[in-house]
């Protein structure tokens, strides 16, 4: 038997851009984090989610609980760590921070 491989999964080029746009976006307008907060109640309020959905929400909540501040936040978004990660797997978090999202 060969060892197991892990999986690489590539961030897609359409969503790595979208992110980029959104912690732009973010930087540029911080009273805007208050869209993510609604888009994570909204979320956390139906009923059938994905344990990773939830999971990501959950995470969004331990980043806002850790920090207000808009360049820690942008920073957690876009780490390249488990909750970078989670945060970024689910683009409908970010719904209506940029414009025309």
């Amino acid at each position: 038997m060969h060892p197991r491989k892990l999986r690489h999964r590539p961030t897609s080029k359409l969503n790595t851009t979208f992110i980029n746009q959104v912690v732009e976006e973010l930087k540029a307008n911080p009273s805007k984090v208050s869209i993510i907060q609604d888009n994570l109640e909204q979320y956390r309020s139906q009923t059938h989610l994905k344990r990773g959905f939830l999971l990501a929400i959950e995470r969004f909540d331990w980043v806002f609980e850790a920090s207000k501040d808009i360049d820690f936040i942008c920073q957690q978004i876009l780490a390249d760590d488990y909750i970078g990660n989670r945060l970024r797997r689910y683009p409908l978090l970010f719904k209506g921070v940029i414009n025309n999202a």
